[in-house]
């Protein structure tokens, strides 16, 4: 656990862990449809066109299948917002109004804190900066706040999105930053200041300002409207790329908006900033912006997490929706369904929204939206009129976007369309589609997933006995207060569980598991076993070690071979659990036996090495030998009693 936990008291730690639902957590970033007891998605971290990410509300975790990744609420956030540890915990204190209490940070602690969480503390003052400029100054509400009211946009809308102002005096917010104490080197790197020769002084001046926010809500960088005539001056200026904010990877919207598309089981996707607020005031939330750039593969991902569902929303300008198409052969390469709505001439969808009704913008789009074989076809048609060298050019282009799309019947139901509208036989296309598909093969292929076994910590091979070590941690998680058979003390009879058998085992023979991660489960286990209402598996879910939750979250979560012991007799079929009493001392020997010879090698090497060194040394070594082997015989003679070799 690293020292900032120390910031957030520990009880408060666990009421965040007891009120963090794994499913509302994860929901809010993929899309999860209900298998059985558990729920299913595509995963967040890897490319993949069939889900194999798991949800576990009743343990608490999610896994994936595909990629190994797995762990509790907090583990999620971290991997999916690249947070770290006392970050999740604050995000999810948030979302659960859970109030935290910091301890003052030390100037170790400050200096120690990561550059990422600099940077985002720095936007995250930009946006409070600019938002006070907007509406408690004078420049701001004349020109910032006037701009937005003739813009149609309503108060509350500008207060939704957090839309600021920068003032036009050349270093305003610098000079703010910099009295307030936060560091230049910071301001420099997220773009809000540039610095050369002649100083330091403010990137966005005069300008109405949009701040950008990640799915987890985090200001990472900001759009900027210029409110001067000056021609030479760009219209909309953007933070540039840095360590939080990569473009490609950043959808307009999208923390507004990810609830509604889940939702409603579709995104609308826009090109500006205007657009997507001008929607929001309409009632259509489910929707974002690519925000002025070509589509990329990494935001298609983002949407696709959410939902499989697109709506592609364009203006009248004819060229601009031609220079468009190649977004929609990267959204249906992803296996998306895509409909395109094309609006009347003269019309974005920042006008078209603020000039009709709620009901009148759902129900065009509704009535207007097609698929994109008749809206690629109706489009390029018009410029191949009767050529038929510009139709044959028509077809290919269509027969490309077709072969992009990975699922062979959502295939073969745009092929049957396209021949119907292009009169060209179903033959014909097949062909073409095979030929594109066999020059992509490369591209398109899906990698093929890798077997993922139980793997404590990312890869085999730490210790020799990881495998035997995590049967036992296993045991200890799903059965630790199962009692496992009555013994007699003093008179008395009680009940031994299956926790303190595997506990007592391993404190009789010294044994301290190998792998680190397992010992101190084992000890921890240890510490805690006599605690009434100890709950293995709960307990160290939320373990603060996020190893360790992670391995245990992988174990519990695993399918794994071993533990799939079924009999069946007389119609009664016995889990695994009501075999304890015999599987549990089996795992145990096989363990203990494993050590033996592991202690029993090391003997042997160290004989060979000092065959000609000190008798003394040579003759403990041999009695110890001997020792071990009647260890190995009485391990053998109970291993042969249970048929276990």
């Amino acid at each position: 656990m690293c020292y900032l936990c120390g910031m957030i008291d520990q009880a408060t730690i666990q009421k965040i862990f007891d009120s963090a639902d794994i499913l509302e957590v994860v929901s809010d970033f993929v899309s999860l449809k209900k298998r059985g007891s558990n729920y299913l998605g595509l995963c967040p971290f890897h490319n993949e066109k069939t889900g194999s990410f798991t949800v576990s509300p009743a343990k608490g975790i999610y896994k994936c299948f595909g990629c190994g990744k797995g762990g509790n609420a907090v583990n999620f956030i971290m991997e999916h917002e690249q947070m770290s540890y006392v970050e999740a915990l604050k995000y999810l204190a948030n979302k659960y109004h859970i109030p935290i209490e910091e301890k003052e940070l030390t100037d170790e602690q400050r200096r120690e804190q990561t550059e990422r969480e600099s940077m985002l503390i720095v936007t995250a003052y930009a946006n409070e900066y600019y938002q006070y400029q907007l509406w408690h100054t004078d420049e701001g509400r004349s020109v910032g706040l006037g701009y937005l009211r003739q813009r149609g946009i309503s108060d509350e809308m500008i207060r939704a999105f957090g839309l600021g102002y920068n003032p036009e005096e050349w270093g305003a917010f610098t000079k703010a930053a910099l009295e307030k104490g936060y560091k230049k080197e910071f301001l420099v790197k997220t773009g809000l200041s540039i610095e050369n020769e002649r100083g330091m002084f403010d990137r966005f001046r005069a300008r109405v300002m949009f701040p950008v926010q990640d799915l987890a809500g985090k200001v990472i960088a900001f759009g900027g409207r210029t409110m001067t005539a000056d021609k030479k001056t760009a219209k909309y200026l953007n933070s540039p790329e840095s360590d939080i904010y990569h473009k490609s990877k950043t959808l307009y919207g999208i923390y507004l908006a990810k609830k509604s598309i889940i939702q409603q089981d579709r995104c609308i996707l826009v090109e500006g900033y205007t657009d997507v607020i001008s929607f929001h005031a309409k009632g259509v939330e489910n929707v974002v912006a690519s925000s002025g750039t070509s589509l990329t593969m990494e935001q298609i991902r983002m949407i696709r997490r959410l939902t499989p569902n697109v709506t592609i929303i364009y203006d009248g300008d004819a060229a601009g929706i031609k220079a468009s198409l190649r977004g929609i052969d990267l959204v249906l390469e992803e296996g998306l369904n895509v409909r395109v709505l094309l609006l009347p001439d003269g019309e974005d969808p920042d006008s078209f929204a603020r000039s009709h009704s709620r009901e009148e913008l759902a129900d065009y789009i509704a009535k207007n939206e097609s698929d994109f074989i008749h809206f690629k076809t109706r489009l390029l048609l018009k410029g191949a009129g009767d050529d038929p060298v510009e139709r044959a050019r028509l077809i290919t282009d269509i027969v490309r976007s077709i072969s992009k799309i990975p699922d062979e019947i959502t295939r073969s139901v745009y092929v049957r369309e396209t021949s119907r509208l292009m009169q060209v036989e179903e033959r014909v296309l097949y062909t073409e589609i095979a030929k594109f598909r066999l020059q992509h093969t490369q591209e398109t292929r899906e990698p093929e997933r890798p077997t993922v076994t139980v793997d404590p910590r990312g890869a085999r091979g730490v210790t020799p006995c990881d495998l035997e070590e995590m049967m036992i941690i296993r045991y200890l998680l799903l059965f630790g207060k199962v009692p496992l058979f009555e013994e007699e003390v003093d008179g008395y009879t009680r009940e031994v569980s299956v926790g303190e058998f595997i506990i007592r085992e391993l404190s009789e023979d010294d044994l301290e598991m190998q792998n680190s991660l397992f010992r101190t489960i084992q000890m921890e286990y240890k510490q805690h076993a006599e605690v009434p209402d100890f709950d293995p598996g709960r307990y160290f879910i939320t373990y603060p070690d996020v190893k360790v939750s992670t391995v245990v979250a992988n174990i519990m979560s695993e399918p794994y071979e071993l533990s799939k012991i079924w009999y069946k007799m007389d119609n009664l079929v016995e889990t695994e659990e009501m075999k304890l009493t015999e599987i549990l001392p089996k795992v145990l020997d096989n363990y203990k036996m494993r050590r033996i010879e592991m202690l029993s090698s090391e003997v042997d090497n160290r004989i060979l090495e000092i065959q000609q060194g000190d008798p003394a040394e040579l003759m403990d070594l041999l009695k110890r030998k001997n020792t071990l082997n009647k260890i190995r015989a009485r391990l053998n003679e109970r291993l042969g009693r249970t048929g276990v070799r």
